[in-house]
């Protein structure tokens, strides 16, 4: 697919055709999504471009809405869902405004690097593409803003690379641009060179002076230097050309990614002195090197790397004067820092200083001194770590985001022929991720794919073998870029001992940490980890710290080799025991999202302490279980602690763990042996004293379903206010499933309302969704949809997309109840991408029950049976696929269905009732139909559920044909005869 943004939306199949896309709306989504083609955009993102500051209510479902015209528009495949947002599966390429902005940014290379011919070539061709405004299906804002500045800035390119070509360029164009930007000093520049070049050397003056008059007036400012030099060469009667000389080393291969970084170093063209910051193998060279051949300013490189520690900054003086070309005088008494203060007097140049990190503090006294002595100087240096001088700019690198990117080009110069495509993109994606986006690791990697097929490389890196696997590199590069563990190990050399000792025991951290948590658990201060952090072992945004996966795994490795792992580990469950059971009181109040947010920081260090804890402190690890049990549900994690739980359940429980059992039991599901479940029911009902987690109380019931008539122990729910919130909704929840809405319904409205009250949205976002419910059977489809959306709010506030997910589809089904089916559908849909993005694969029940649902209604029988596939085989399934075999005229297999379906049915009122209302319409099938039978089963199912529900078309299909074929008199004295019934005799009776 082509797509076209630089003008009109523009949407091209590979044979050229056009696709319509469809009104503004739609038009302005894909744009949005077009200008960040391949990437993630967060629907609320989609929202603000859409609405602006004041979106309107359901603004999301109507993105939602745009998005589902948009793919029966385009291919399948085009848009996915991802996480919070959306992205279109394109190249970069494929959209015009980023081909343009990548072609055009090579012409800018081509041009400063003195190639103008090619230059021209390249920019005319970007400047081709465009059609018109830049995305005039979107309102003024940065993309259109953005996008009219690189169209202004590659003209500009142009009209610089023409006027150094035979015949130049007119001075019309270039008055003309001129004219329409007055305030570009670098154009006017360029106007003044071609009137000089056109033997107009006074209407050039002319011009510099209707400049110098402008900005003047309007900024208070005088010309730039840039200008100013133009002028005076003109004076000279010089040809006004800028001087390049530049000293940059030769790359053997192609620049990848760091676009933004580029755009950043060049937007610090004022600054005096920028130290490009990162680990080993990040392409802080490459970054410094490719920014130094687009810079206008004559470069002097001074590769450090074959200094060490011990020298001083006259060594380091020394090699920039011999990178200078100056020689040693004998004779002279001056040192070499003084010779080159005298060498760069006057000069303007781009003094880099490559590899800082083994001569740190002699870099910055040479830095410190040229720049005082030396004003037009300007200094970037690499290094591992701040040289620390006043007014210095740090630029930190991070993984590269076009490490796929990087893999493939570097993989086809080993392998020929090699590409990303759809089937190897995952994998590649995957080897990328656990190189951390390291560039040096990532070409290393791609090299051997002269050795392995991709899915072996991916197996071997994922199984913690890096380093040897990595072990190969270029035998001319030096020793320390060789391969992964020399990278590393060159940083690991420079530290302390000090150092080194935090740095081994940091690793213990699988996700990082908050700096309170460093010293109990490493035993070493936090001045240590700043100094880690300036040698750019340890990275962090300010509030937390972390290691690059590769250096992680280096230094468990030296963790190991000092024999502390075990002891430091046992510290790091401890101390984070210690934070879940300070957070679980805190996940049922106002300050649940906050303590949520500190958790999932914490996620994968709470995971790994689970593990550890598991094979060397079992006390510690059934503690973490039941301390994190509400962490994980209200987080949507409730199924990850699921195989720890399931081997805690192999060996002995530890003495005094009875509640701490009961947790492990629920999160071993569906692993727990009937012994498990026995022993945990008997525990729940005999405990005899107030949980110390109350969440395992409604944990429980989630996972074993309603009690039986053993009631449990009345004694486990306290008398704080989320307990007595939690017994409301408990009763109202039992109430309802046993046919008795009307007992329900008060109780849910007080359970909502105290849960309102402690400002938790777990418990009042399940009252929500059950009165929802309530509503909608009763045809109070307004009140309803209002329940549900509130309970859709607080699900989404809390990051519970699965549970967000069960809404829709209860919402799905009022909708189709109601009979707005592409409604329900969109919910379906979207309950779907919710599910899979929650990692529920495969997809629940419920989700398939729906689809099928939907497709039946609509008469898509080989849909409905296509989507029941992969289904279970409970009573919900079992009913559904006899009304599907109903629906093809298959009477004794929809039969023979229903009737599974109400043996396997729960001893619940409210369960029974959907299989009896299934069973109803099976009565029907020829041959020989009974609608006595069907007329009394459908009274039968109000009489167990306490209610009838308004708009089920099964109910009222079975109803209306029943009251045809006995007649109205008939029909209402048969139903009401098993409505009339007892719920205990409905429940019991043997549905004749």
């Amino acid at each position: 697919m082509q797509f076209g943004i630089l003008g009109p939306l523009q949407v091209r199949t590979p044979e050229g055709e056009e696709v319509a896309v469809g009104g503004p709306r739609p038009r302005a989504l894909l744009t949005m999504l077009l200008l960040r083609a391949g990437r993630v955009v967060p629907v609320e993102a989609l929202v603000d471009g859409q609405y602006g500051d004041d979106p309107p209510a359901g603004a999301a479902n109507a993105v939602q809405a745009q998005v589902s015209r948009l793919r029966r528009a385009l291919p399948p495949g085009t848009i996915e869902f991802t996480g919070g947002g959306y992205r279109v599966v394109a190249d970069p390429d494929d959209v015009d405004a980023l081909r343009f902005a990548r072609v055009a940014a090579e012409g800018r290379r081509l041009l400063r690097s003195g190639r103008t011919a090619e230059a021209a070539a390249v920019l005319r061709a970007a400047l081709a593409l465009w059609r018109g405004p830049a995305v005039p299906d979107l309102p003024p804002g940065p993309d259109p803003t953005r996008l009219d500045g690189l169209h202004l800035d590659a003209r500009e390119d142009l009209a610089e690379a023409e006027l150094a070509l035979p015949g130049g360029t007119s001075v019309a164009t270039l008055a003309a641009l001129a004219a329409e930007h007055p305030m570009r000093e670098h154009l006017r520049g360029l106007l003044m060179r071609a009137l000089h070049a056109a033997g107009r050397p006074a209407e050039a003056l002319e011009e510099y002076e209707k400049v110098r008059r402008l900005l003047r007036t309007e900024l208070g400012a005088d010309p730039s230097p840039e200008l100013a030099e133009v002028h005076a060469a003109i004076l000279r009667a010089e040809h006004p050309a800028p001087r390049r000389r530049r000293r940059v080393p030769a790359q053997l291969t192609s620049f990848v990614g760091r676009r933004v970084e580029l755009d950043r170093l060049a937007a610090l063209g004022d600054a005096r002195l920028v130290t490009i910051l990162g680990p080993g193998g990040m392409g802080k060279t490459r970054l410094a090197a490719e920014h130094a051949a687009r810079t206008g300013a004559p470069v002097c490189w001074v590769e450090l790397a074959p200094l060490g520690p011990a020298d001083d900054g006259e060594a380091v003086a020394a090699a920039v004067l011999a990178a200078l070309g100056v020689r040693d005088s004998p004779t002279g008494s001056d040192g070499p820092l003084d010779r080159l203060v005298t060498a760069l007097a006057g000069q303007e140049v781009l003094l880099v200083l490559d590899n800082c990190e083994q001569v740190v503090g002699g870099a910055g006294a040479v830095a410190r001194t040229v720049l005082t002595a030396c004003p037009r100087v300007r200094v970037l240096a690499t290094s591992r770590e701040p040289l620390g001088l006043t007014g210095e700019t740090l630029l930190p690198l991070g993984p590269l985001p076009d490490a796929v990117r990087l893999f493939a080009e570097r993989a086809a110069a080993v392998r020929p022929g090699f590409v990303v495509d759809d089937g190897n993109a995952a994998t590649v994606e995957a080897i990328c991720a656990d190189l951390d986006g390291l560039p040096l690791a990532v070409e290393l990697a791609a090299a051997r794919l002269r050795t392995f097929g991709v899915d072996t490389l991916a197996r071997k890196l994922s199984d913690d073998d890096r380093f040897r696997v990595l072990s190969r590199g270029d035998p001319t590069a030096d020793a320390r870029h060789r391969t992964l563990a020399a990278v590393v190990a060159w940083s690991w050399d420079l530290l302390g001992a000090e150092e080194q000792t935090l740095a081994r025991r940091f690793a213990i951290f699988a996700g990082g940490a908050p700096a309170e948590a460093v010293e109990p658990v490493c035993g070493v201060g936090e001045d240590v980890l700043a100094d880690l952090v300036d040698r750019s072992l340890v990275e962090t945004d300010g509030e937390r710290y972390r290691m690059l996966e590769t250096v992680r795994l280096f230094c468990l490795a030296r963790l190991e080799e000092a024999g502390e792992r075990d002891a430091v580990a046992a510290a790091h469950a401890r101390h984070h025991l210690a934070l879940a059971r300070e957070a679980d009181p805190q996940l049922r109040g106002a300050d649940q999202l906050r303590w949520l947010a500190r958790l999932s920081a914490e996620d994968a260090n709470l995971t790994a302490a689970l593990r550890w804890s598991a094979t060397h402190d079992r006390r510690t690890a059934f503690a973490l279980v039941a301390a994190l049990a509400a962490y994980w549900w209200l987080s949507g994690r409730h199924s990850r602690p699921g195989p720890v739980a399931a081997e805690l359940l192999a060996a002995e429980v530890p003495e005094g763990m009875a509640e701490e059992y009961v947790a492990v039991v629920a999160h071993a599901v569906p692993r727990a042996a009937p012994e498990h479940w026995a022993r945990g029911e008997a525990i729940m009902r005999t405990h005899g004293r107030e949980l110390r987690y109350p969440f395992g109380a409604a944990l429980w019931g989630m996972v074993a379903g309603p009690p039986d008539s053993s009631d449990p122990d009345p004694r486990l729910l306290g008398s704080d206010a989320w307990s007595r919130a939690l017994d409301r909704l408990s009763r109202a929840l039992l109430a309802l499933l046993d046919g008795r809405p009307a007992e329900a319904e008060p109780e849910l409205s007080t359970a909502r309302e105290a849960f309102g009250a402690l400002g938790e949205r777990w418990g009042g976002a399940q009252a929500l969704d059950w009165s929802a419910l309530i509503a909608s059977r009763r045809g109070e489809w307004t009140r309803a949809h209002e329940l549900w959306a509130a309970a859709l709010r607080l699900h989404e506030e809390l990051g519970a997309l699965d549970e967000c997910a069960e809404v829709l589809c209860h919402r799905a089904a009022s909708l189709l109840r109601h009979g707005e089916l592409d409604a329900a559908a969109a919910d379906v849909a979207h309950a779907r991408e919710l599910w899979a993005a929650a990692g529920r694969t495969p997809l629940p029940d419920e989700a398939l029950l729906s689809s099928a649902e939907i497709a039946l209604a609509r008469g898509q029988v080989a849909a409905a049976r296509e989507a029941l596939a992969g289904a279970g085989s409970g009573h919900a399934v079992l009913t559904a696929r006899g009304r599907v075999a109903a629906a093809a005229g298959e009477a004794d297999e929809a039969r023979r269905l229903h009737a599974a379906a109400l043996a396997a049915a729960p001893p619940l009122a409210a369960a029974r009732a959907d299989v009896v209302e299934g069973v109803a319409g099976a009565a029907l099938l020829d041959p020989g139909p009974d609608p006595e039978r069907a007329a009394f089963l459908l009274g039968v199912a109000v009489a167990l559920r306490g209610t009838a529900v308004v708009g089920d078309r099964h109910v009222v299909g079975t109803a209306a044909a029943a009251r045809d074929l006995l007649g109205p008199d008939a029909f209402s004295a048969a139903y009401a005869r098993g409505a009339a019934l007892p719920r205990e005799e409905a429940l019991h009776c043997e549905w004749r």
